[in-house]
């Protein structure tokens, strides 16, 4: 029997029993839907990671320092280009770039809004106006006030509410950060913000190029270090920090921090992996018994369909015919449950990833779709070859008595 002949014969055999054929592949589906679904979350989480932290995107590993003043009030700089030039100067051979790195997302401030201190707030900074926020009162940022860094500023309106009790009553009273006075255009839909994740959902939304103008351009408490390929960018950085508690501009007045996003990331992505395999591993025990529902059916199933069998090997079928479309249609259950989760794996990932902070997306490969198909025809195999070589080995015979 040709091999077509022998998938034909096992699809009419699953059809003819439509609501146990479904029912015996629900493990399967279930097992297997689980395992996608814990493999495309864990995997949105590294992608995360890694664009978040890692390299660029020329490959080029990165670390960050960053300084924290003693004293609030203190009106030490951080890093300087002083400092920059240092660090190039003595680690050039495995530093490429030293950059102030400017926080334009969530950046925390304490404006002076009216006349009363606004403590905690955050700030996102734009360089071109976004229709990502829905404007209530007054008008959007426009693109030559961000280029000729006007003095202007959105309110959310959360605080335009807390503040003056309206959102018309904000549009045009002032906001004080630092050395700049802004005048508020516009007020702002609140959106969700609850970890900081969403730019949109900051307090105030200004212009990037006005709010690090001046000394602020070139000062900062963090800087980004761009190192060569093949660099220790862990150990450098932590000379680069001990260089800078003994030299740095502001060494007397605070202390710097190393962030090797790099070495973070490692933990972190080593602690996703043995998560995902510790839960995948659970979902497997679904699996092996959803393998057991599959084999108990083609035990059913051989046994009452002793008469088809003892036909086939009286018209001539060998043996191994009847083994191969027993085994057959343990396998395409199997499958066909196993890509049915797949799917259903694959649409919840993505559900749940709409929830999940930090714009964390779901993240579905081909591995993934190799290892779905994998499992579920091994699962036919495994838990379909016994009750295939008992029909195999049925004596005509005592069939026809």
């Amino acid at each position: 029997m040709r091999n077509a002949e022998l998938l034909r014969s096992a699809l009419q055999s699953l059809r003819a029993n439509p609501k146990r054929s479904f029912l015996t592949t629900i493990g399967i589906t279930i097992g297997i839907a689980a395992v996608i679904t814990i493999l495309a979350l864990g995997n949105g989480v590294k992608k995360r990671l890694s664009d978040e932290f890692n390299t660029t995107q020329n490959g080029e590993q990165y670390t960050y320092l960053y300084f924290t003043p003693n004293d609030s009030q203190s009106a030490a700089s951080g890093f300087t280009e002083t400092d920059l030039n240092a660090i190039e100067e003595r680690f050039g051979a495995k530093v490429k770039k030293a950059a102030i790195s400017h926080e334009t997302n969530n950046a925390s401030v304490s404006p002076l809004v009216g006349n009363e201190r606004v403590n905690n707030a955050t700030i996102s900074l734009l360089k071109r106006p976004t229709s990502k926020i829905s404007i209530i009162a007054g008008r959007n940022l426009t693109t030559n006030e961000l280029l000729t860094e006007e003095p202007v500023i959105l309110m959310k309106e959360s605080l335009a509410k807390k503040q003056y009790q309206t959102v018309q009553n904000a549009v045009g009273t002032s906001v004080s950060i630092g050395d700049h006075d802004y005048r508020v255009v516009g007020v702002y839909r609140s959106q969700t913000n609850t970890y900081n994740d969403n730019k949109y959902g900051a307090d105030l939304i200004g212009g990037t190029k006005l709010f690090y103008s001046g000394t602020t351009a070139t000062t900062g408490y963090g800087i980004k270090l761009t190192f060569y390929q093949g660099a220790n960018a862990g150990k450098v950085t932590k000379k680069i920090k001990k260089y800078m508690e003994k030299k740095g501009t502001s060494a007397h007045d605070g202390t710097y921090m190393a962030v090797d996003a790099g070495a973070e990331l490692t933990k972190v992505n080593n602690m996703i992996t043995g998560l995902t395999a510790f839960i995948s591993a659970i979902a497997g025990i679904s699996l092996f018994i959803a393998g057991i529902g599959v084999m108990n059916m083609m035990y059913i199933s051989v046994s009452e369909r002793t008469q088809e069998i003892g036909i086939r090997l009286a018209v001539g079928a060998a043996p191994k015919n009847v083994m191969a479309q027993f085994l057959l249609e343990a396998i395409v259950l199997t499958v066909g449950g196993g890509l049915l989760g797949f799917v259903i794996g694959w649409l919840l990932a993505g559900i749940i990833s709409n929830f999940m902070p930090y714009h964390i997306h779901a993240v579905v490969t081909l591995n993934s779709f190799l290892l779905a198909f994998g499992v579920s025809a091994s699962v036919g195999i495994i838990f379909g070859i016994l009750p295939a070589k008992q029909a195999a080995n049925k004596n005509l015979i005592e069939i026809l008595r």
